[in-house]
């Protein structure tokens, strides 16, 4: 059966398979941000539905209710077993994940109303999720659509369109209760890591948590790579009263807490100082108009300029990861130094020796377990490890956690030679 695109230009089908397939993986790394993995609506962690049209990641207790609601007002798709369009997998990536969604949905949750627990009834569920979504009790102002005569379809499609341009807009300012005012908007392109630490067996699937105030933004995920590039561009909103931008580097893991790689501190305020000063950055030619210098308490590489190219204020930054090791392989040799200690165990011998001597000449006795060293919490052993006789020779294999040192594992094998 042929696969070529028709006359029309409709796509093949194994073009179609692969942009679901993509898709699929985009919504997944959207699904391991920070927070995504607990539900947008009562906290429990792994969610694993999600509403297309609202752009949030819910649990199975709290999709029931968003499903009673009708899919006008919250279409529920599951993450892995449900077909996504592909204008939902964006409008998922347009609203940014959960914690962006609750700060409009929830921007002005009323005193003594909380959000229901993992562990709350359906009625105290649908109680809250119905306000939040349907009834929009907790929207800013701006946000809210008047019933009127329209009906309840028309009613969510003029809702979630003037949501969708909240988001879109490059200012997130709210008003002045207390909330955080934005002067600008920041965008941040995430270029590549190097020498990025192992965190896995022999590599790591790092991915960038950037965090400025109680905002959080974070890039894909790369699959087993301490070099990765990303080149993905971020945003973030600059608050009035802006402080430093958190740089975390994670390695994702499937089963477990994701790990630690490293973090580092930008400190914005050379270039917002610069940026304000020059006002219209499009009436000046191409200069440097400002500077970020190294020194001993932050993370810079080398000193980082501001600069004014083609119109727009950028600067560009090289930073070295704090609070962690780096390594490109399991063993590092340096060149021009002492070498890196990457971890250390001690092996006692004792009882393989004591076996082998004690059955003097192995080739008399067939394969037998002659010895045991046992796992113990004052030695590097994984597992209990055996001395055995295996073809004529005395052998012990052994399993061992590396010590004073973040991770690490060394399988060895022992054979007992005699002396002639």
């Amino acid at each position: 059966m042929s696969y070529q695109s028709s006359a029309l230009g409709r796509p093949t089908s194994e073009c179609l398979a692969y942009n679901a397939h993509r898709g699929k993986r985009r919504l997944k790394d959207l699904l391991v941000q920070l927070d995504n993995r607990v539900c947008a609506d009562c906290g429990a962690s792994e969610p694993r539905w999600a509403s297309a049209n609202i752009g949030v990641f819910i649990c199975l207790k709290c999709c029931a209710v968003h499903r009673s609601l009708g899919a006008h007002i919250s279409k529920v798709l599951s993450v892995s077993l449900d077909e996504w369009a592909e204008d939902e997998i964006e409008a998922m990536f347009e609203v940014g994940g959960n914690a962006s969604a609750n700060s409009i949905y929830e921007a002005y949750l009323p005193e003594g109303v909380s959000k229901p627990r993992p562990d709350a009834s359906h009625e105290e569920r649908l109680k809250f999720i119905r306000s939040k979504y349907e009834l929009q009790e907790f929207l800013k102002p701006s946000l809210r659509i008047l019933s009127g005569s329209s009906t309840k379809h028309t009613l969510q499609a003029s809702l979630s369109r003037k949501i969708m341009d909240s988001f879109r807009s490059s200012s997130s300012s709210q008003n002045s209760n207390g909330m955080m005012e934005a002067i600008g908007t920041l965008k941040v392109k995430v270029l590549k890591g190097t020498n990025l630490a192992v965190r896995d067996m022999l590599s790591s699937d790092p991915y960038v948590i950037l965090t400025l105030g109680e905002q959080k933004v974070q890039t894909s995920v790369v699959k087993s790579n301490l070099n990765p590039i990303w080149n993905e561009e971020l945003k973030l909103a600059v608050p009035e009263n802006y402080g430093s931008i958190k740089l975390q580097v994670y390695d994702h893991d499937m089963f477990s807490a994701d790990d630690i790689m490293g973090e580092a501190e930008i400190d914005i305020q050379p270039m917002i100082t610069s940026a304000t000063a020059f006002g219209d950055a499009g009436m000046f030619g191409d200069m440097q108009i400002g500077k970020w210098l190294k020194s001993y308490d932050n993370a810079l590489i080398e000193d980082s300029t501001v600069n004014i190219v083609d119109g727009k204020v950028k600067q560009e930054l090289w930073l070295r990861l704090q609070n962690v090791e780096s390594g490109e392989q399991v063993y590092d040799h340096d060149m021009f130094s002492a070498d890196d200690i990457m971890g250390e165990a001690e092996i006692d011998i004792q009882p393989m020796i004591t076996s082998a001597t004690a059955f003097g000449d192995a080739g008399m006795f067939g394969d037998m377990q002659i010895g045991k060293w046992l796992k113990s919490y004052d030695n590097a052993l994984i597992e209990d490890s055996t001395v055995n006789i295996v073809d004529g020779k005395v052998k012990q294999e052994l399993w061992l956690r590396l010590q004073n040192v973040e991770s690490g594992e060394v399988e060895l094998e022992l054979e007992w030679v005699p002396l002639e």
